[in-house]
């Protein structure tokens, strides 16, 4: 059995495809693209795919992974194209490896987020990300399954800069736009709870939602202070002859 690690995105519209509309479309691209998959026992075979760590519904993404099992063998390159084509635009497979190392789920252990702020100056952005970073603990507030729950949002953030707008991407207005990195930790701290930190500790509140876009997502260095690919390993890992 070959197991094969794919690397995809959610760009313009599609961001705000749910994980479960996105499983739905992948799995017909598999069938278009008449990709041989391995299926699970059962009364209700279902392809093996498993996804990691999927993006919150609203948010674009660069790097989400996944990996599939085949009962054939395939060329990587080769199946990403397939499905590349098979799936919307929006939804495109950007890379793909042969996975010849364990634990691609536990090689995910922080993300890099862009949040654009239309309607906030720069300046302001740096204070509020100044004082953020500054607090011991930020706590806020999320709904969650059991009712309000109450969490330090300070103690994930690795990182937190503002950045000038690129050239190729002009903006009308004042915009500043945040880089953030999170670790995954429980409970998973997302952008947004960040974006209620800074208005918790800096008064710090956008006139319009935020753009948020997941950039990467991989191994925390913490000598560094920046996320590394996660199917660099299976890259480098040469099969034995």
């Amino acid at each position: 059995m070959q197991r094969i690690r794919l690397r995809y995105t959610k760009r313009g519209r599609l961001r705000f495809t749910s994980h479960r509309d996105f499983q739905r479309a992948f799995e017909r691209a598999l069938r278009r693209a008449e990709v041989p998959m391995a299926y699970s026992a059962g009364f209700t075979p279902h392809p093996k795919v498993s996804y990691a760590n999927a993006a919150p519904t609203g948010t674009g993404s660069e790097a989400e992974y996944l990996e599939i099992a085949l009962t054939q063998r395939r060329e990587p390159a080769t199946l990403r194209a397939l499905l590349d084509e098979s799936l919307p635009d929006g939804l495109d497979i950007v890379d793909a490896v042969e996975a010849r190392t364990p634990g691609l789920a536990d090689r995910l252990t922080a993300s890099v987020w862009e949040l654009r702020l239309d309607g906030v100056e720069p300046e302001a952005a740096e204070r509020a990300a100044a004082a953020f970073l500054a607090a011991g603990t930020v706590e806020v507030q999320r709904m969650a399954k059991n009712g309000m729950r109450t969490f330090d949002a300070r103690g994930a953030v690795a990182g937190l800069d503002v950045v000038r707008p690129q050239a190729d991407r002009p903006v009308e207005g004042p915009c500043a736009i945040l880089r953030l990195v999170v670790r995954h930790v429980t409970p998973a701290v997302r952008p947004d709870d960040v974006l209620s930190g800074l208005r918790a500790v800096a008064d710090l509140a956008p006139p319009v939602p935020a753009a948020v876009t997941r950039l990467a997502q991989g191994l925390f260095d913490e000598e560094t202070g920046t996320v590394t690919d996660p199917l660099a390993l299976d890259r480098e890992e040469v099969p034995a002859a």
